[in-house]
């Protein structure tokens, strides 16, 4: 069995980590370098840095502090926002990153995920989905771009699948409705994009105490977990969850 992933997300704007709930009344929360720091000191397995004002304000991502906060890490590292072509792409990773997180283009122009795996390998291409609940929609989950400022009419699995197929080597799914509100994972989401891609799945949105990891994992059937405010505002540090994980069975790496 994989050892299950635990990554701190740095959501960043204005070249300040912040957070906010669903999306809105956004918080400061600290330096994005020192948190990085902090994290790789925890034993993060991974960090992710997502520039989520870039699309919205058509602008390129902040490609200086992507490139000190790579200096300062040695996990893989996930950098999305802003990212409008494969020159994007190949920027960023030279910059440090190690995959890159694609949601507004890919959404706008789909061949950037089949032309930028082709490039890069499908593992450098993560799909950034973030999905709000809609009855309307076929499998009752919308998918939003521009930082979850417009809805797309696209279902959101039926899009996790075409972008695996495209060339997407993983997802990292965000529930819109759970983000910032501490009431856990969406576990119906979670679990059917989980049980309908051959990918791994980074589940997104809602984290709020420890059991909340489990139940995405084992209900989920997430292959990681993504958090952010329980980490800036030290409620948990990582080696908090993956001890509590490990006395319950679930395989984290030390």
């Amino acid at each position: 069995m994989l050892a299950k992933r635990i990554i701190p997300c740095l959501d960043v704007s204005e070249g300040r980590v912040v957070k906010g709930v669903n999306f809105v009344n956004i918080k400061d929360a600290g330096d994005p370098i020192e948190l990085a720091k902090e994290y790789n000191k925890q034993g993060a397995d991974e960090l992710v840095f997502l520039d989520i004002t870039a699309s919205h304000e058509k602008r390129n991502i902040m490609i200086n502090i992507v490139r000190e906060v790579g200096k300062q890490i040695f996990i893989p590292f996930t950098v999305g926002g802003g990212i409008r072509t494969v020159e994007d792409i190949r920027d960023i990773l030279n910059a440090g990153a190690d995959k890159v997180s694609l949601n507004t283009a890919a959404v706008l122009n789909p061949s950037i995920i089949k032309e930028a795996s082709l490039k890069f390998g499908s593992q450098c291409i993560v799909l950034a989905i973030d999905a709000k609940r809609n009855s309307k929609m076929k499998n009752g989950f919308e998918v939003y771009i521009y930082g979850g400022r417009e809805g797309t009419g696209k279902d959101a699995i039926e899009w996790a699948l075409e972008a695996v197929k495209l060339g997407a080597g993983e997802i990292l799914l965000t529930s819109m409705d759970r983000d910032g509100t501490k009431k856990g994972f969406d576990l119906e989401l979670t679990s059917l994009i989980s049980s309908t891609v051959n990918v791994p799945i980074i589940a997104s949105g809602g984290v709020g105490i420890l059991k909340d990891f489990l139940t995405g994992f084992k209900e989920g059937k997430a292959d990681a977990a993504l958090a952010a405010s329980i980490f800036h505002y030290k409620e948990y540090t990582v080696k908090d969850i993956k001890n509590y994980l490990s006395k319950k069975g679930i395989v984290v790496r030390e």
